[in-house]
């Protein structure tokens, strides 16, 4: 009977006030609820009314109609957070056969950047892979540290092609190899030192700058970089050694990827098994000079991979390695087919010294007789009157009068522009 009292009186009260302000007033008070609205059967009676007035939008609360936009700002986000690769999309990287050195030419959507360059001795090659493909810019040209077998071909490549932007660790260093490269860098606005962090884009590819000057150490100070393409991702650690590895896992940034450049051509200095479980690569890929006087790669880094489950690649083995990527998925390809067997087995280390008549200063008595020209820190070997014997350092310097063959055996390559 109370309850039969109340509504008795709510509806008296609504009649008095539809009576005194009209029906427009009621549609007003169906928009904006009166507190005493919120409570038992009253708040149920009120919903089960007919509210024609809601019916017409332009009487619709301003937040209502705006509603929807926050469905575009999300979609807007989800966009512009997820890496888009049109289908004419192409990405591929070129892991250069250049001995015991680095390069990798890197191109997407008609952009190309260059990763190393080999050797001195590899300019002319490195020329003339731009020339073939008709590569006249560069997009980044990036020298992961000062060592020559990283960056002294790049000379040649600079020599063909401008470069938008140039970076190293370093701007100087006590090299020929180095001071070659950065004239030619000087040419194209100079040397820049990347930071942590930094960020650049080739076509539809993303790279990131994870670590670099880690250490003093040379190999340490090692550009290490990403590349993302899609759904996989290259990484690119230079030289660093296990230092440098720490200062990366010691920064928690992302280091999974699809490809993995083996560090300091498979040397056990690199690749730790911490370093290389926080990575998880489907392949790796090992650039190194076959019969070369370290044992690169060594059997420690070799078993490493092996226990990842890695599938590897091997320039000495396999000549140029190709990579391709469509976004999703990687295909390698090589110019030789290898075993895996092959593949993971260490190379016999030769240490052993040239024997004969190997000097190490340019006093001698052998220009009655022939000789070769003996890099010991390339292990190249030259004719006497090869551009590079001028350029070489006098505590690399040697001769030796064995056979071209001996030599080889020993662990020294020939030079790559007097051919010998």
């Amino acid at each position: 009977m109370k309850r039969k009292k109340g509504l008795q009186l709510f509806v008296a009260m609504f009649m008095i006030l539809c009576c005194s302000v009209g029906c427009e007033s009621t549609a007003d008070y169906v928009e904006t609820p009166s507190p005493s609205v919120s409570q038992g059967v009253e708040q149920i009676i009120l919903l089960e009314t007919p509210t024609p007035s809601l019916e017409t939008p332009a009487e619709l609360p301003l937040e209502t109609a705006t509603e929807p936009t926050i469905d575009s700002i999300t979609n807007t986000y989800t966009e512009t957070s997820t890496t888009l690769i049109s289908e004419d999309s192409t990405f591929e990287i070129i892991f250069l056969d250049v001995g015991q050195a680095d390069a990798a030419l890197v191109s997407c959507d008609g952009e190309y950047m260059l990763i190393d360059g080999g050797n001195v001795a590899d300019s002319n090659l490195i020329y003339s892979v731009l020339d073939k493909r008709g590569i006249t810019e560069l997009s980044i040209v990036v020298g992961t540290h000062a060592h020559e077998d990283h960056i002294g071909g790049l000379s040649g490549a600079l020599n063909y092609a401008t470069a938008d932007t140039i970076l190293c660790p370093v701007t100087t260093y006590d090299s020929n190899a180095f001071e070659n490269f950065a004239y030619y860098a000087d040419l194209n606005g100079g040397i820049t030192v990347p930071s942590v962090g930094d960020e650049y884009t080739l076509g539809s590819a993303d790279i990131d700058i994870l670590a670099v000057n880690s250490d003093t150490d040379a190999n340490n100070t090692s550009i290490v970089l990403k590349i993302t393409y899609g759904e996989t991702s290259f990484l690119f650690t230079g030289d660093a050694e296990y230092e440098a590895e720490q200062v990366l896992l010691n920064s928690g940034t992302d280091l999974s990827s699809t490809v993995l450049k083996v560090g300091h051509h498979g040397s056990d200095t690199s690749t730790s098994y911490l370093f290389l479980r926080e990575i998880m690569p489907q392949y790796a890929v090992i650039s190194c000079g076959e019969g070369n006087s370290y044992g690169h790669p060594t059997d420690a880094v070799l078993s490493r991979l092996r226990d990842a489950d890695v599938t590897l690649y091997r320039t000495d083995l396999q000549g140029d390695i190709i990579c391709t990527s469509d976004g999703q998925t990687v295909t390698v390809t090589t110019d030789k087919i290898i075993s895996d067997n092959e593949l993971l087995t260490a190379p016999t280390s030769n240490t052993s010294t040239v024997t004969g008549t190997i000097t190490d200063t340019t006093d001698d008595d052998s220009d009655s007789e022939f000789y070769y020209v003996l890099n010991t820190s390339s292990h190249k070997f030259h004719y006497p009157d090869c551009y590079s014997v001028s350029q070489m350092s006098a505590k690399n310097y040697a001769t030796s009068t064995e056979d071209r063959e001996v030599l080889i055996e020993n662990g020294y390559s020939p030079c790559g522009n007097c051919c010998p």
